[in-house]
């Protein structure tokens, strides 16, 4: 495949961006070689600027439900775009936006618009502790929530223990207040509150992890873990940046029969476009400013730029959508795992709704120390025999993979010839 053209712009990058990106995920330093640099998409389809076609299974990160460059969704954007970019003023279609997220995922009542999932986590978990008084939060080892200070932790020696920084820059003050647990151990999680639970203002969770690769939680843990914090006074948050609109219409919640205190929504809910979400229940999001002693603000928040792309995704996003990305997606996975099964390989592919991941590990993985026992290595294999086959996969092995409804059969049934070959390359 000739690179040519993407080589010599990541070349210019590299002196201009940290790492040549924007964002450090887009590098593929996990993965090696250098990434293509796209041109266009459309559909389930990339064009990088060698005019290489790519099958793409990142989809922006999760946002691409509807496949790229959806003619209704650009419609939207183009006809708010003429009317003005953003007035920093109430609009119509913010008030429109809230009322279709709150009719979709019944445990937000009253909401407020950000632009990135960062902002949304970071708001929510303030919220929470400006509505409990309290200072501690929790979050699990491997999950990842976004850039904000108190959440770039890793976790210490003990199974629920303070964290220290994961992250160049961030004060040990700025963590000492969060705490890590074991994701899908409700067990410790429990111990934990029996500990501290007077001083716990939240638990902040992916109700399915995303940022470890594809981690379903085990029956009984996320209904437990609302039920330890409803009975400490705590608050309970899930972050569906990812899993909001993706692994089901309403989200995990929905999948799940579940509602927590308050939620967080990004990519999908924006349609491509900078947009968030945080909200929940009316007693609690009363607290935010201009209401409450809460603050929060954002110049940019609920632009109708990216409120008329959300819109348009969300009126798109039928019944219809979710039963076909589920037959797709339920026939990758099968088809991963007979190609894992024939060839005895060391591998497991794990899947909810249209996000899945393949992890170079036997599995079942149910955490991140069984995640982190991944071969890396073999993955970066793996990863580059993809894309010289044309296949547009996540570059880390801790990422999930996602599928859109313009993916087609023929392109799942090509993926898993593909991915059967990747594997080959991957054990040499």
């Amino acid at each position: 495949m000739n690179r040519e053209q993407s080589t010599a712009i990541m070349e210019r990058s590299a002196f201009l961006l940290p790492g040549g990106v924007n964002s450090p995920v887009r590098a593929y330093g996990a993965v090696g070689g250098s990434p293509p640099v796209i041109k266009c998409a459309r559909g389930a389809y990339l064009t990088d600027e060698d005019d290489n076609a790519l099958l793409d299974y990142v989809c922006s990160w999760g946002p691409a439900i509807l496949g790229h460059a959806h003619p209704e969704v650009v419609g939207a954007v183009q006809e708010a775009a003429a009317s003005g970019l953003s007035f920093g003023a109430p609009t119509q279609k913010e008030v429109d936006f809230a009322e279709a997220i709150c009719a979709r995922v019944p445990s937000i009542e009253m909401m407020r618009c950000v632009s990135s999932g960062t902002e949304a986590t970071m708001s929510a978990l303030r919220l929470a502790r400006g509505y409990t008084g309290r200072d501690v939060i929790v979050k699990f080892n491997g999950a990842y929530h976004g850039h904000a200070d108190a959440l770039l932790v890793k976790a210490g020696s003990g199974a629920a223990t303070f964290g220290s920084p994961d992250s160049g820059g961030v004060p040990a003050d700025m963590v000492k207040n969060t705490m890590v647990a074991e994701y899908n151990d409700l067990e410790a999680l429990r111990e934990l509150f029996q500990r501290e639970g007077s001083r716990i203002a939240a638990v902040i969770v992916e109700p399915v992890s995303g940022n470890m690769g594809c981690v379903p939680p085990v029956p009984g843990f996320l209904a437990g873990l609302i039920s330890l914090c409803r009975d400490a006074g705590a608050l309970s948050i899930f972050d569906e940046v990812m899993t909001g609109l993706r692994v089901a219409s309403g989200g995990a919640q929905d999948l799940y029969d579940l509602q927590p205190d308050l939620t967080a929504l990004g990519k999908i809910v924006g349609g491509g476009m900078p947009l968030a979400v945080y909200g929940g229940r009316r007693e609690i999001m009363q607290k935010v400013s201009p209401l409450g002693p809460v603050y929060q603000a954002g110049t940019l928040s609920g632009n109708p730029l990216s409120v008329s792309a959300g819109l348009a995704n969300l009126r798109l996003l039928t019944a219809d959508c979710y039963d076909q990305l589920e037959l797709l997606s339920a026939r990758l996975e099968d088809g991963i795992r007979a190609v894992i099964d024939t060839g005895k390989w060391p591998c497991t592919v794990q899947r909810v709704g249209s996000m899945l991941t393949v992890f170079f590990h036997v599995g079942p993985i149910r955490n991140w120390q069984d995640a982190s026992q991944c071969d890396t290595t073999a993955f970066g294999k793996f990863h580059g025999a993809l894309l010289e086959q044309s296949i547009y996969w996540p570059a880390a092995q801790f990422e999930a993979a996602f599928l859109s409804v313009k993916h087609t059969t023929d392109d799942v049934d090509k993926t898993i010839v593909a991915i059967a070959n990747a594997m080959k390359a991957a054990s040499s």
